[in-house]
């Protein structure tokens, strides 16, 4: 999309089915996103890279899911000062509860907003995302009152 104000970042092209919640809320509400591949292990040069450029090319919130050690949401965390919300994703023999662990862990000074485990931890961090860019956005705000009304 041109000029994404939200990253969704998983580890492995795998993990793109649990997507569609994100992607639709997203849809819904008009928010601009992208969805980037990248691997804290596979390619960790390039997910530095990406984080420590992610303001510069307007993006305000990154979404990272990943499963098993996920270690993306903390390495992108520790490489930029944008909100980084992590998703743990139920891809590993112990449905997620290890990359769960590896979220909510994060040390002092390294902060990573954690989810649910797996497609609503990923549709409620598309919710939060528009939360965070509706304080300064009051058109967005607009939206997301409704919805919030809509869920009555």
């Amino acid at each position: 999309m041109e000029n994404p104000k939200v990253a969704i970042v998983v580890g492995s092209q795998n993990d793109l089915p649990f997507l569609e919640g994100a992607k639709e809320v997203f849809d819904k509400f008009a928010v601009p996103y992208t969805i980037e591949v990248m691997s804290a292990h596979r390619t960790l040069d390039k997910t530095v890279a990406f984080a420590e450029s992610a303001r510069s090319k307007g993006i305000k919130v990154i979404i990272a899911c990943a499963g098993m050690a996920a270690h993306l949401p903390g390495v992108l965390a520790a490489k930029t000062t944008l909100p980084v919300i992590g998703v743990p994703l139920p891809t590993s023999e112990i449905k997620g509860i290890d990359a769960l662990y590896s979220m909510v862990q994060m040390p002092s000074g390294v902060p990573v907003g954690t989810m649910a485990i797996g497609k609503s931890g990923v549709k409620n961090a598309a919710i939060y995302a528009i939360e965070i860019l509706a304080l300064e956005d009051n058109s967005l705000y607009e939206k997301l009152v409704d919805f919030k009304n809509s869920l009555k």
